[in-house]
Formats: C-alpha cells, structure tokens, sequence
C-alpha cells in the first residue's frame, strides 16, 4: 500500500474547512488544513475553499498572501481546486451589492448577482458537465449542493491551439452560470462538494486521481 496524495486545505479564516478536510479524507486524500507555504507548496493537491462575501475572501487570502501561494502553484503546473467563493475569487472581479472587488484574475470576467426570483440559490441542483470533463467522470447525471447568490455568468477567456479547451459546466438557477471549470492545473466548483453527499465525494476522488501523486 502506497502514501495517500497529499492535499493541503489552504487556512486563511474562511469557515466551513473542517467539512472539507472530512470529504477530502474520504475521497482518498491526506487533507491537511494548513497556512504552512512550505506544505502548501509541496502538497500534491491545494483546496481554497470560501464562504462569504467575495470581498472578505479576498482580503483574508492577501492577508495570508496566499494569492501568491495559488499563483506560484498555478505557475508550476501545480494542482488548485477552489470552491464556492474559492472558485469566484479566481476571476478579474466580484461586485456584490454596490462593492466592486479586485480578484485574483486568473480568469477574465465579472462575478455578478443571480437573476434569480429568490436569493441565495440554496440547495440541491443539476449541472450540465462539458464534454472530456475529468471532475464529472461518471456523475453526468448527479445534483449537487449550491449555497450562493452570486456566480459568474460569461467564460470570457480565449484559448488559443495548441493549448486545452478549458472544460466548462453550467447550472441554471434563474439564468444560466458556470458551475465548474477545469482549465489545466486550476479546476473549480461553485457548489459545495464536501455537502453533496456520495457524488461530492465521487468528484472530489475524481479531482485526488489527476494529481498525480501516489495513490492507495
């Protein structure tokens, strides 16, 4: 029996890192939460998970100068899952309820409201995996947990040959919205693996076996 991939959850303060921590563990991880660089850099696998407003992400994250971390890793070809608003703050911008935030802009484009009768969309829903998409492998037809009210509603980046297709999948709630990417190294979601029961943990494994770490 070999070492399980190691998977460093990045702590910065945001809540709900526990549950991840768990689903990771289950999936096949050796999930450590952790604000070590050295770990955070070394690991086989990095999670930003985020609750809250974009704004607070962002200013917890800096604070920690974990952007850095995530840009170094993403610069090497190191592997990053972001969730939730750890998916959102991956964009140029977030503006929510008047407050125009800086992201990371690793990917171009705006996180915006919902236009959605009711906020936040809470709750179980359907996604629509794009084709070759490695997360979804065998949960096309899976629901999944969402607990937001914004997201990002355009895929703004042009990539040209001989580099991926970034693989894209959507959700409606209202309108359409990117529930997840997968853009080499950087994958994301913005529901909430750790609470979507057996499939979360089903993807999350998903994720573990592209690291290319040692497996069990």
């Amino acid at each position: 029996m070999t070492s399980r991939p190691l998977v460093a959850v990045l702590d910065y303060g945001s809540g709900n890192v526990h549950s991840a921590v768990k689903a990771l563990d289950a999936a096949g991880a050796d999930a450590r939460l952790t604000s070590d660089r050295a770990l955070v850099m070394e690991a086989d696998g990095l999670v930003v998970p985020g609750v809250g407003a974009f704004r607070a992400v962002m200013e917890a994250l800096r604070a920690i100068r974990g952007d850095e971390l995530i840009e170094r890793r993403l610069a090497g070809g190191r592997p990053v899952l972001g969730i939730c608003v750890g998916m959102q703050v991956l964009f140029d911008r977030g503006v929510e309820r008047g407050v125009d935030t800086e992201g990371m802009g690793e990917w171009p484009g705006v996180v915006t409201e919902l236009d959605a009768p009711v906020l936040p969309h809470m709750g179980w829903n359907t996604v629509d995996p794009g084709e070759g998409s490695r997360l979804f492998r065998g949960l096309e037809d899976e629901r999944f947990y969402f607990v937001h009210s914004f997201g990002a509603r355009q895929w703004l980046l042009d990539v040209q040959p001989p580099f991926p297709q970034p693989v894209l999948t959507w959700c409606t709630y209202g309108q359409p919205f990117l529930a997840a990417v997968e853009n080499g190294p950087l994958s994301a979601t913005q529901f909430h693996p750790e609470k979507s029961g057996d499939a979360g943990i089903r993807l999350l494994a998903n994720w573990i076996d592209g690291l290319g770490g040692a497996t069990l």
